[in-house]
């Protein structure tokens, strides 16, 4: 089927704080609308049967809970019938916003994915209702070729959201299209969770998801295009994933994803938004990547005598390193119950400081979730300090073999290279308790090869 997502620079009220009208509110939506149905009208011309928006991407960030409620719609989050706000724009008042995707799908004839804020009143005798009488949500919705809604989702893992509440309960959200089956959707921070993104693919063995998202990127291992890409080939899914465009905040990263070839967008430089299309295969329940595929030889011997540890920052988690020096050689690090092995051998000696490094434990800063990493990084600088760093360039051509004994099924596998781009491990997979990940000549250097394993139990 053919994918479109939109990676869009948002038009941002130059003072979120302040208290307007609905009447600006919606003046300021209508000019990133105005952007939306552009790209709608681009992207259906180009076959695209469904097109994907970022979060926040309709009314910007920044807002305090009560400047950002003129910037609310209302959305029945309950599956009461079937609604089309382009032709049934009565049913409901505060829904403007909603009107017009529902009219640019109908329009074009193509599936919508887009997000947006909501309101749902509450009673007072609701003891989780808010002291406002409101609850606030960052929703995605979707919709049909035809305008009408199909399916709600209100976002469950907030990222420092303060104008928004989080649901009661985990919505499990998702929609039937003619061309691809059932698509999963949810937003942004949820895709390092377990609830609702995994328990959502795994109950209802969804194998297309939408993913609006505004990613602030972090290297060395949480760049958006990073991330998205090992989420598709750990799950083995297709992810349509749509990021919104503001690189003074670090944002870019959007792409199409399936588990073995990727469409992405990512630049720090210029200003503007971007579309992407593709074609992908619809992937079918019997399709498996992430299986064992001979990993090759794992030796087990006695190690050569390693280089020294040394601790080093990375992520705010206080990694353990080993320097990856010479041409060649086999290392190993371990930290609490995880060991990782490499072995390596450099095309070229080139004056780059490489490191091995391992976590096992709670990540704390900017959320608070359980981490198990063994990951191959290029350091910042020649010194051991600076390994953790974010780089974004390389020229170190490695053949590795990366792995370690997980404690967790949840293994995320990262391969990026210079300039921010994404190469395709020749293997990946699990044998005899350990999971592996191997390559032979990446495109350009490398910048991190890892395993990141999440331990949803211990969050």
């Amino acid at each position: 089927y053919v994918a479109a997502v939109y990676e869009h620079e948002s038009i941002l009220s130059p003072s979120p704080a302040a208290l307007v009208e609905r009447r600006s509110a919606l003046e300021l939506m209508g000019r990133n609308l105005d952007v939306y149905e552009q790209q709608v009208l681009a992207a259906a011309r180009q076959g695209a049967q469904i097109i994907v928006f970022p979060e926040d991407g309709i009314h910007g960030f920044n807002f305090t809970r009560s400047s950002i409620y003129p910037y609310l719609d209302f959305v029945p989050h309950s599956h009461s019938g079937k609604w089309n706000p382009c032709r049934e724009p009565y049913f409901f008042n505060d829904t403007e916003v909603v009107q017009r995707l529902s009219c640019m799908a109908l329009k074009s004839k193509i599936f919508l994915v887009a997000n947006l804020g909501t309101k749902q009143p509450c009673e007072r005798t609701d003891p989780r209702c808010p002291a406002d009488g409101r609850y606030q949500f960052n929703t995605n919705v979707a919709f049909a070729a035809d305008g009408t809604l199909l399916a709600t989702y209100r976002k469950h893992n907030l990222y420092f959201e303060y104008a928004f509440d989080t649901p009661a309960e985990p919505d499990y959200a998702f929609f039937d299209t003619p061309f691809a089956g059932k698509f999963g959707m949810f937003t942004c921070f949820d895709i390092l969770f377990f609830e609702p993104a995994v328990n959502l693919i795994r109950q209802y063995n969804l194998k297309q998801i939408v993913y609006p998202t505004a990613w602030m990127n972090q290297l060395p291992l949480l760049s958006a295009v990073e991330f998205q890409q090992a989420f598709a080939t750990a799950f083995n899914v297709n992810l349509l994933a749509a990021n919104i465009h503001h690189p003074t905040l670090g944002m870019t990263g959007s792409g199409i994803y399936t588990p073995v070839k990727s469409f992405i967008y990512h630049n720090m430089e210029s200003y503007g938004g971007k579309l992407i299309v593709a074609e992908i295969p619809v992937i079918t329940t019997g399709y498996k990547t992430n299986l064992e595929k001979n990993p090759g030889r794992v030796s087990e011997k006695g190690k050569e005598q390693s280089p020294p540890s040394f601790n080093a920052e990375m992520m705010y988690d206080n990694f353990t390193f080993v320097p990856v020096w010479g041409e060649k050689g086999e290392l190993q690090v371990c930290a609490n119950t995880l060991c990782c092995y490499l072995n390596y051998r450099r095309a070229v000696l080139t004056d780059e400081l490489y490191a091995l490094g391992v976590f096992d434990g709670l990540h704390t800063v900017h959320g608070t979730y359980y981490v198990q990493a063994c990951a191959l990084v290029k350091c910042g600088g020649l010194s051991f300090s600076t390994c953790g760093q974010e780089v974004t360039d390389a020229t170190a051509l490695i053949d590795f073999q990366l792995w370690g004994n997980m404690s967790t099924p949840y293994v995320f596998p990262l391969l990026l290279t210079s300039g921010v781009t994404l190469d395709f491990a020749d293997h990946m997979g699990w044998k005899n308790n350990y999971y592996f990940l191997s390559k032979n000549r990446t495109s350009s250097g490398l910048l991190t090869a890892a395993l990141y394993g999440r331990w949803y139990e211990k969050d």
